[in-house]
């Protein structure tokens, strides 16, 4: 943990240190990037709060933007990797985090880091970020399919992107993205956030959202891929039922009375359809579609 502590008029959470920040390199913000800079030091101590940061910890930052969170980061964590794709902004960066000597920026796409490689052997690090939305949920089910080793992933995304991955089955945000992500971790809504935090102000709602990686997998399948593919093709017709929607798949080649006889072994309904099964009954369907 870095012994510099600054002061909240010198972070870069203070709106007028950010403007005065951006002015100084003539930044112009990347629409490509999904560029939009938290300026609310309570949002970013809720963050740090959610994601549970100790002096012990080593934690993986995406998409730092221009240090804002890292400088928080950098102040409760042992160490720090920024991983910030846009190389416009390293001279940014050099400069706002200059006074902390345990923070490292990585110029690098976070799906193309070695984590571990990053962090050292056998270090389980702590992943925190305010993800660009368009990219979401690319780089979560990507940090998750690599089975990176990460104890937690605490982001800021886009709100109604955090009630899928949190929902129930039989609600109307549950879907394919809620199943994926459950399937690796517990989820916990940490904290909503309104545009008015951010610079340039998004035209979404926003939410911090904790990811807590299962030590132990609540749910076993002999094929990973053919379950999500099974989740994947439930719900691509929402409105037609588990059977149809698997037998019309383009990625599976079962026929509706295979699917539902495997249902009626289960004790379903042919009829129901994919919002209404939990993981557990994804991966019995799976088993028994072998």
């Amino acid at each position: 943990m870095s012994d510099i502590i600054l002061s909240s008029e010198e972070k870069l959470s203070n709106p007028k240190k950010t403007i005065e920040t951006i002015k100084k390199y003539n930044f112009n913000f990347q629409k490509r990037f999904g560029q939009n800079f938290l300026i609310d030091s309570h949002v970013i101590d809720k963050i740090i709060k959610a994601a549970d940061i100790k002096k012990t910890d080593t934690v993986i930052e995406i998409g730092p933007g221009i240090g804002t969170m890292t400088q928080y980061l950098a102040e409760s964590a042992g160490k720090v990797f920024a991983v910030e794709i846009d190389e416009k902004l390293l001279p940014i960066l050099a400069d706002t985090l200059s006074p902390y000597d345990n923070v490292t920026v990585i110029n690098k796409d976070i799906l193309k880091t070695d984590i571990e490689s990053l962090a050292g052997p056998g270090v389980v690090v702590k992943i925190v970020a305010n993800l660009p939305y368009y990219i979401t949920t690319p780089i979560i089910m990507g940090l998750f399919e690599n089975h990176v080793p990460a104890e937690s992933i605490t982001v800021m995304v886009q709100k109604e992107v955090a009630d899928r991955m949190a929902a129930s089955p039989g609600t109307k945000d549950y879907g394919a993205l809620s199943l994926a992500v459950q399937y690796y971790a517990d989820t916990y809504l940490a904290a909503n956030v309104p545009p008015n935090c951010f610079m340039p102000r998004p035209g979404v709602e926003s939410a911090v959202i904790r990811l807590t990686r299962h030590k132990e997998m609540k749910v076993r399948v002999s094929d990973e891929k053919k379950m999500f593919k099974l989740i994947r093709a439930s719900f691509g017709e929402r409105r037609k039922t588990l059977a149809n929607g698997i037998k019309n798949s383009p990625e599976l080649s079962y026929s509706r009375e295979e699917v539902e006889k495997a249902l009626t072994d289960m004790g379903l309904d042919t009829r129901v359809r994919g919002e209404t099964l939990s993981l557990l009954q994804f991966a019995e369907l799976s088993e028994r579609l072998r």
